[in-house]
């Protein structure tokens, strides 16, 4: 019956909230429509202007009433501003006043109302009708009632009803299934069966030598047995009450409540130890709660309690050597060591190195040590710190381990006056503190002792023991072996650094041309094989170059040294960028061919290069890249900007000719010179690296190389994945008053024009102590441009750290210093060049080539 009453009571609901959907979709279906119609019609061509008309009625009625059959509304009713229709489904209602609110339609909204009509109840929606210039002349009035957008209540109202017949016939299903299933959980016993049942469990429960608790669903004790009463210390009248309110330990009493699953938990009741299982009942079928069962298991204490310490000690040793050594680093592996053992085994840890250890060096019996690593539970101990040297008295007990290479404990520190000898004063503040034994054990790797490591104790007040002292030792081992692998990688590695800084310049060579700042990082692993170089040029120009050798490693290194090398001997040839690239292009290529894989070494695979020329005359910067990162260039008005300069492949690989790419760099601008590794690395691509260095180039506009080179570094992590090379070089110019040119007939008797000319310029410059032999450069140079060149020639005096005298000509052949004999009449021009000036050569360029000489300047 109630199951009946309750499915007719949904039903009932479901009916009226059905009603109440469907009037309230009708309403609103309603209002949509007339208001679509009637707008619909209001913005129909024809209409405003049928409303102009003498007789609108005889233009708009038939518009009217086939919209409104078309629509499926009541009624369109068109109307003027103050009301009276134009059109109605009944022509006797044409011409009287409309039915409704229009205020708010002649002001130019929409009315939407609900309305009582003699077709019943309907819904009409009001709207204006404007002229072009968006006046009001008209309204439009549509209807429709409720009744015509209705009707899903009768069709929905059969499916309702037979829904409730389905469920009426499962609930009555599911009472028949539920009343067999408990006959068949009853096995058919009568009272008297069940009764007999009932004491027969009962006498077993009560006479098993194990506790046994069943606890209700509401946390309410529902049974124990006489055990469990025996083993809690349960009141008489402790069935019936909830479980916190028996007087129970916390830890006991939260898990006998909470109900969850336990195997074999132990817990201290007063001065037993119960084993405690528990499992929910109502999982089976039963009600709610949960039953627990108790053991004792008190003589097994002392037996569990020393399987735990060994537990703890195999945990630590496993997590010794998972997390000691995980890098490469000296300090990182010793700070690893204080962070396992505090506080799992000690209060603080102290590691003590000597110096030498930290260089990658042997260490050298007799020097002092350095606190390398410390950790402890508080920060305000009075032990040694980290960085301070330290000198162990051979009395203490850290002396006898250097000395000995024997662990040593002191599980009194008070009672140990060879280690109250180190620090009479310290030793005192250390007791004071709270520090109470001590274990020393040595650092030793194969037969080398590499320092000591101190555990101290204070919080725990059990001194160290023999087996503590075995535990001490077998982490310190483990310690032992991955500090000395750091120590062997960090001498490769500074040997590796050393030979790399060997063979990159150690100071930037003397010119006028740039202010040049540069810094170098080496990877945090390895080195690779990264360089730079600044290299003077005739004409008072400057050659920049950054490369970046493949790989790492000491073969990266060494093969860095012989492209720079390299470089030198080309750029000695004063070639242009593209043509110095091409030759480097050969000689990676030929080194690739020449080199063959070992075991322990690998070919170079190619290498990156970029070449820039600066003419601080013309101001113009020529450059070519292989396979390198874009220059980037910070101008004097604080913006920076990457010149599309073409990649090129990189070196080693050939094939392709490289290209070069002329910039204009006004005075005061920054050239930006770099490798990969300042722009790219595992975290960001070469994209985000490049927006990042622009930021750092914009917020450094203004400042001195230097600053531009730590404002670029900034932005890197402390210790780079790969090598870093950065050059800043900021422009000078050669202004016009330092630099004199003519052009020379191609007759001998312009080289005393030439002598003049030029006489007039030293003095100008107050170098008349160098006109003579100036004068004589140049009558040599210019005579044999005209004997064996071609014009047009040229000449050009430079004024910056020396004197600079050139001749050009329009031919290709290049001059030969020879030693003429004293039989010859001629030969002898060049070589009184080369006695008189500093240094001299010849340079090519598109247009032939330029033979120059230097003198120094007084």
């Amino acid at each position: 019956m109630l199951q009946v009453v309750i499915v007719l009571l949904l039903v009932v609901s479901a009916a009226v909230e059905q009603v109440l959907q469907v009037r309230h979709d009708s309403s609103s279906e309603a209002r949509n429509r007339s208001v679509a119609v009637a707008q619909s019609f209001a913005n129909a061509p024809g209409t405003a202007a049928a409303l102009r008309l003498p007789d609108p009625t005889t233009v708009l009625q038939p518009r009217a009433e086939a919209a409104r059959k078309a629509t499926g509304v009541d009624f369109i009713v068109v109307m003027n501003t103050e009301g009276i229709r134009y059109t109605h489904p009944k022509p006797d209602r044409i011409g009287k006043k409309f039915v409704g609110n229009i205020g708010p339609a002649v002001a130019g909204g929409t009315v939407t109302e609900e309305v009582q009509g003699t077709i019943g109840e309907l819904v009409q929606a009001v709207v204006p009708v404007r002229d072009t210039d968006g006046k009001v002349v008209g309204l439009v009035s549509a209807g429709i009632t409720t009744a015509h957008v209705g009707g899903a209540a009768d069709q929905q109202l059969p499916l309702l009803l037979a829904s409730a017949g389905a469920a009426l016939a499962l609930a009555t299903a599911g009472t028949a299934l539920v009343s067999r299933r408990l006959r068949r959980q009853t096995h058919g016993l009568g009272p008297n069966e069940m009764t007999r049942m009932y004491e027969h469990h009962d006498a077993v429960l009560h006479s098993v030598r194990e506790g046994v608790l069943i606890v209700g669903g509401d946390g309410r004790l529902m049974l124990a047995n006489d055990e469990a009463q025996r083993l809690l210390d349960l009141p008489p009248d402790a069935e019936r009450r909830r479980v916190g309110d028996l007087g129970l330990d916390s830890d006991t009493a939260e898990l006998i409540a909470s109900g969850r699953v336990a195997t074999d938990e132990v817990h201290l009741v007063k001065d037993r130890l119960l084993a405690v299982n528990q499992r929910p009942i109502e999982v089976r079928g039963g009600p709610p709660g949960s039953v627990i069962t108790l053991r004792d298991s008190t003589e097994l204490r002392a037996l569990s309690g020393r399987a735990e310490v060994a537990r703890e000690r195999l945990n630590m040793l496993y997590d010794a050597g998972v997390g000691i050594g995980t890098s490469l680093d000296v300090t990182r592996t010793a700070e690893e060591l204080g962070e396992l053992a505090v506080p799992r085994f000690a209060d603080y840890v102290g590691v003590d190195l000597y110096d030498a250890v930290l260089k990658g060096e042997e260490p050298k019996p007799g020097d002092a040590l350095r606190r390398v690593a410390f950790a402890g539970v508080r920060k305000d101990s009075p032990l040694y710190q980290i960085g301070e040297r330290i000198r162990f008295v051979p009395s203490s007990p850290q002396g006898r381990c250097l000395v000995t290479g024997e662990s040593v404990v002191e599980p009194r520190l008070r009672d140990a006056p060879g280690w109250r000898a180190q620090d009479v004063e310290l030793t005192g503040r250390i007791l004071e503190f709270g520090i109470h034994s001590l274990i020393t054990v040595p650092l030793r790797a194969g037969n080398l002792v590499l320092g000591v490591v101190n555990f101290c104790r204070s919080e725990k007040l059990a001194p160290f023991d023999a087996e503590e002292l075995a535990l001490a030792e077998e982490l310190v081992a483990r310690a032992a072996v991955s500090i000395d692998n750091a120590r062997r990688y960090t001498r490769e590695h500074s040997m590796a650094v050393a030979l790399q800084r060997s063979l990159l310049p150690r100071s930037l060579p003397e010119q006028s041309a740039l202010d040049i700042a540069y810094r170098y990082l080496p990877a945090q692993s390895g080195v690779g094989g990264d360089w730079f170089d600044v290299l003077p040029l005739s004409g008072a120009r400057v050659a920049l170059v950054v490369g970046d050798v493949v790989g790492h490693g000491l073969h990266a290194a060494a093969t860095m040294g012989r492209l720079r090398t390299a470089v030198h001997n080309f750029a000695a040839l004063d070639l242009p960028p593209d043509e110095l690239l091409g030759l480097l292009d050969e000689l990676v290529g030929r080194i690739d061919q020449d080199e063959t894989p070992t075991d322990s070494t690998a070919p170079v695979s190619g290498a990156t290069c970029i070449y820039a020329i600066y003419d601080p005359v013309s101001r113009r910067c020529t450059v070519a890249r292989a396979g390198h990162p874009p220059p980037a260039v910070l101008g004097p008005d604080g913006s920076v900007r990457f010149p599309d300069v073409p990649p090129g492949p990189p070196l080693g690989v050939g094939g392709l000719p490289f290209e070069t790419a002329d910039l204009e760099l006004p005075e005061g601008s920054s050239l930006v010179l770099y490798t990969d590794g300042l722009v790219e690395d595992r975290r960001r691509d070469i994209d985000e690296g490049l927006d990042l260095l622009a930021g750092a180039l914009e917020s450094a506009a203004g400042t001195t190389p230097e600053e531009t080179c730590a404002a670029v570094l900034e932005r890197l992590p402390a210790r780079p994945s790969d090598d870093v090379a950065l050059i800043v070089a900021r422009t000078r110019a050669l202004g016009p008053d330092r630099v004199a040119e003519w052009q020379v007939p191609a007759d001998p008797a312009a080289v005393s024009e030439v002598r003049a000319k030029v006489t007039r310029q030293l003095a100008d410059w107050d170098l008349e102590e160098l006109s003579f032999t100036t004068e004589l450069i140049l009558s040599e140079l210019v005579t044999n441009a005209i004997r064996h060149g071609r014009g047009p020639i040229g000449v050009r005096l430079l004024r910056d750290r020396t004197l600079i005298c050139e001749v050009s000509d329009a031919s290709t052949t290049s001059p030969h210093l020879r030693y003429a004999a004293s039989t010859d009449e001629g030969g002898r021009g060049l070589f009184l060049v080369a006695q008189m000036a500093e240094r001299w050569g010849t340079r090519y360029t598109p247009a032939g080539k330029v033979i120059w000489a230097e003198q120094q300047v007084s």
